[in-house]
């Protein structure tokens, strides 16, 4: 059975589009839309890209721990 979403799983799930968005601008149209929002490796840019890139690590490791090969030990059993 799947876990119920939380607040912070959502956040992810909505940064883990914005992100896959981005990626299908800058595959099919040569756009990259947060570039074109922030500048070209800025702070603002940086930010965006890390923030999103740890939405999907968090992605991830809670992807794992639903099916049951959690890599984070939790005090929960």
């Amino acid at each position: 059975m799947a876990k119920k979403k939380n607040f912070l799983d959502w956040i992810a799930f909505v940064l883990i589009l914005i992100g896959a968005l981005n990626w299908g601008l800058v595959g099919f149209f040569h756009f990259d839309l947060v570039v074109a929002i922030f500048g070209s490796m800025s702070t603002a840019t940086r930010i965006v890209y890390a923030i999103v890139g740890v939405a999907g690590v968090y992605a991830i490791i809670r992807a794992l721990c639903c099916c049951g090969k959690c890599p984070v030990k939790s005090g929960k059993k």
